[in-house]
């Protein structure tokens, strides 16, 4: 899901610079940067989880204290 909507938002970066609305296409690659990143995050932690070798490449500690899941 991460994919297509980084995908999406891209084209409409690309569509709104090309239109001169700069506004809207830094708007639209900010959102696409975000889910690139989340995607880039989720490919990481399934191939430390899967492998077992977590050796603390994926992310920064400072960064993954932002992501992470609430314990009940």
């Amino acid at each position: 899901m991460c994919l297509i909507i980084t995908i999406l938002f891209l084209v409409m970066a690309v569509q709104s610079f090309i239109n001169s609305d700069y506004a809207s296409g830094s708007l639209y690659l900010i959102i696409a940067l975000g889910f690139a990143f989340m995607l880039w995050r989720n490919i990481q932690l399934t191939r430390c989880e899967r492998d077992g070798n977590c050796s603390g490449c994926t992310l920064p500690t400072w960064m993954t204290k932002w992501f992470t899941k609430e314990k009940k």
